[in-house]
């Protein structure tokens, strides 16, 4: 089973490549392969890159279109902004280094948290990343990043190391906070204790629980209960409606054969071109933390042969992998089975069935976005 021509290529080669149409067409130089790659990232650039990622680097509450059926977007909008607005920020010293003020915006009534509760596609992660780019402090001095990232710096920097570092800065956004793993869990929660007694105000979204099938929607009585002494310190905002990715679109386009992937690969500079199996078991043998750069340079991927997902640990680093292509609108472009067949039902009924909706829902668009790609 091999990802692609470009397989056995060491990441020094393949990064060589992308100056290969200096000297002729991309095409000789050939795709890229994401299986080439085991990319190691330094500490310093996990806390640089905890940013809003670019899909979500523009977005604004004013950029949010709240559904005039539901409610409760257009009231998370307004609760979000005057939340943003209360935290204050940062002016810089006579040295050009940023400082807060000698003393501290007086800590706002109320919870220094906020949650956002609501199902997969109502614009959590808009919404979050709106509240970073609206509060009133220098960009280092607000951090966001995914639970997985966030544990992930705890690795990296040690627990001390990255208390000392978050506890500069005025917010922390927390996307996808994982209640699925009782030990990462009590670790961020003992961390974000630690971080709301510097005066670091915190926002959040989360997954549900393993079992807590329910209603189509995240649980916030879970989410409070799992971040235990925590919880008085977030106000829960409900977010309604539907999967805006999905919201008055079309279908998305079915799988292109292995002939129309390969020569899209071939044809459209700094793509990728790997089978999905080959690349299923590439993805055990790199660290989730790391599947961001993964993906550094690739304009669009391009997978032959999708198949059902073979069992859950490989499911759930798919969903890294499809969670960062999203965060970076990397389009993907495939042959094989549809995006709504990778994962069984017994996957697509079980406890992790929120983030296995979340990826087809994110590689679907994904999938949508590729179709220029593809000569007509």
């Amino acid at each position: 089973m091999r990802c692609s021509v470009a397989r056995d290529v060491e990441w020094t080669a393949v990064s060589s490549s992308l100056t290969a149409s200096a000297q002729g067409p991309i095409a000789e130089a050939g795709p890229l392969s994401l299986c080439a790659r085991a990319p190691h990232v330094p500490a310093d650039r996990l806390v640089a890159e905890m940013v809003p990622p670019p899909r979500f680097d523009s977005v604004r509450f004013a950029t949010y279109v709240p559904d005039p059926n539901q409610p409760s977007q257009a009231e998370a909008v307004s609760g979000l902004s005057a939340f943003g607005a209360g935290l204050g920020g940062a002016h810089a010293t006579g040295s050009g280094k940023r400082r807060w003020f000698a003393k501290k915006p007086t800590a706002p009534a109320g919870p220094r948290g906020v949650y956002l509760d609501g199902g997969y596609g109502v614009g959590k992660t808009h919404l979050l990343a709106s509240l970073w780019h609206a509060t009133p402090a220098a960009p280092e001095y607000k951090a966001f990043g995914t639970f997985v990232e966030l544990t992930n710096l705890v690795g990296a920097l040690g627990f001390q190391q990255t208390v000392r570092t978050l506890s500069e800065h005025r917010l922390l956004c927390i996307d996808e906070f994982e209640l699925d793993d009782p030990g990462d869990t009590v670790l961020v929660s003992t961390l974000l204790g630690k971080l709301v007694d510097a005066g670091v105000a915190l926002a959040a979204t989360s997954n549900t629980l393993p079992g807590k099938l329910g209603e189509g929607r995240f649980a916030a009585a879970d989410f409070l209960r799992e971040i235990q002494g925590l919880s008085a310190q977030f106000r829960p905002l409900r977010i309604d409606g539907e999967d805006y990715r999905h919201r008055g679109l079309p279908e998305a386009p079915p799988p292109y054969s292995d002939e129309q992937v390969t020569k899209a690969a071939y044809t459209n500079e700094q793509a990728s071109l790997d089978d999905f199996p080959g690349l299923l078991d590439h993805l055990s043998k790199v660290h989730p933390s790391r599947y961001g750069a993964l993906t550094d340079g690739v304009s669009a991927v391009c997978l032959t042969d999708v198949k059902p997902v073979p069992d859950q640990s490989t499911a759930l680093r798919l969903v890294v992998l499809a969670d960062r292509l999203y965060d970076r609108e990397v389009p993907v472009l495939a042959s094989g089975l549809p995006f709504d067949q990778l994962f069984s039902d017994e996957m697509l009924n079980g406890g992790y069935r929120k983030k296995y909706f979340r990826a087809i829902s994110r590689l679907t668009a994904l999938a949508r976005d590729a179709k220029g790609l593809v000569a007509q």
